[in-house]
């Protein structure tokens, strides 16, 4: 369903997760569930997947993962301070201790001269409460690109969280 590189990563997400006794979550937006879909993918998943939020509108990033209308406003759904609220969230939501969201425009449309289309901000909370940012700006390669290319990102920063 998945190209072989995503399965891959999911594939050391779930066992390093498995190996370091951490359930997961995920808060997308952009993806749309592609990550959870990745990891739900793979055989044993649910030993440490605990829920995958999609948080496509503002309300849903609100009511669902607690960000708040203020952060949303002074700074948008497509920033930093969101990413990181939204992974914060997840963990403070769900039975998860480590959880990547995303946060993006994955286009044709929605893009401006600040926030171009491509534009994608992730943020990964570990088990130890801390939480990274990671900005890519991957172009207006399309939308399913965008999305792929995310899911890429997001794995990696999750596999990140539970091996620290």
């Amino acid at each position: 369903m998945f190209p072989q590189d995503i399965e891959a990563s999911a594939t050391a997400v779930i066992q390093a997760a498995l190996k370091a006794g951490v359930m997961v979550a995920t808060a997308e937006s952009c993806t749309g569930g592609l990550v959870s879909g990745a990891l739900t993918a793979i055989a044993g998943s649910s030993t440490v997947l605990d829920r995958g939020f999609v948080t496509y509108s503002n309300e849903a990033k609100g009511e669902m993962l607690g960000v708040s209308e203020d952060l949303l406003a002074r700074f948008g759904a497509v920033s930093e301070p969101v990413a990181r609220a939204m992974a914060s969230g997840a963990v403070e939501r769900s039975r998860a201790s480590a959880a990547v969201s995303i946060t993006g425009i994955a286009g044709p449309g929605g893009g401006s001269e600040d926030k171009p289309v491509g534009l994608v901000h992730f943020a990964a909370a570990g088990p130890g409460g801390a939480v990274v940012h990671v900005e890519r700006r991957f172009g207006d390669i399309g939308r399913e690109a965008v999305r792929l290319e995310s899911v890429r990102v997001a794995l990696a920063l999750l596999l990140e969280a539970v091996s620290a």
